[in-house]
């Protein structure tokens, strides 16, 4: 049997997220979930999972797809290919300074194709044709083009992720990055709940300007991205 799921939404957050509000969005091979491959690239796995587990995310994913796991608490099996394992932190925002902006504005799918062309330039992390559909996503235009922007992610019970922060290079150094968390973050807050994020243990910079909004350090953790094999062999 696999292990046994965590207690706080936030040890597991893709595995809350996705058994709590955004189950809607989740697709289920026996004790695997995952979003849909054009949302997001995560897949949730039990604690400790076992064998079993690793064969429902093969055959939940498909052979040569490309799983994400946020906080991985194993090896992927022996004939899996490993594409990264990056460590990572996971900042509580409960201290965070919340504010709206009103230079920003909420996104829709009319605008994907230019927050698309946004992320390819900046890199912040996986964000894809329907990402969008998991949160509230503002951005900052200037002369009718988009500079800036973050948008909502997991959806823990409780909390909500902020996620997909970035700014033109053209315009880094005005605070963008800043207003608009802060501004996502007003949202979550209206509902009730708490934000949090995730960033790459690399990024200082980024950690830098997250504590000093108000984020705290709550856990370290791995994002480990496997590729199914080929042929999934039994």
């Amino acid at each position: 049997m696999a292990g046994r799921m965590s207690s706080s939404p936030l040890d597991n957050p893709v595995w809350a997220a996705l058994t709590g509000p955004h189950a809607h969005l989740a697709e289920q091979k026996g004790q695997v979930l995952r979003y849909p491959a054009d949302v997001a690239p995560f897949v949730a796995l039990p604690d400790q999972p076992d064998e079993h587990v690793w064969r429902d995310v093969a055959d939940l994913a498909g052979p040569g797809a490309t799983a994400v796991i946020a906080g991985a608490t194993g090896p992927a099996p022996a004939g899996w290919t490993v594409l990264g394992e990056t460590p990572g932190v996971q900042l509580e925002g409960t201290g965070l300074t919340v504010a709206p902006d009103a230079e920003a504005v909420r996104l829709t799918e009319a605008d994907v194709p230019e927050m698309l062309d946004l992320v390819a330039r900046t890199q912040p992390g996986p964000f894809l044709p329907r990402t969008i559909s998991l949160g509230t996503y503002l951005g900052i235009r200037r002369d009718g083009a988009l500079i800036a922007m973050a948008g909502e992610r997991f959806h823990p019970p409780g909390w909500t992720e902020i996620s997909a922060v970035c700014t033109d290079p053209a315009f880094r150094g005005e605070g963008l990055a800043a207003r608009l968390i802060r501004a996502v973050a007003a949202g979550i807050r209206e509902r009730g709940e708490l934000p949090f994020l995730h960033a790459a243990a690399s990024n200082v910079g980024a950690i830098r300007l997250y504590e000093h909004l108000g984020f705290r350090l709550n856990r370290t953790l791995v994002f480990l991205a496997v590729q199914v094999p080929e042929a999934d062999k039994r």
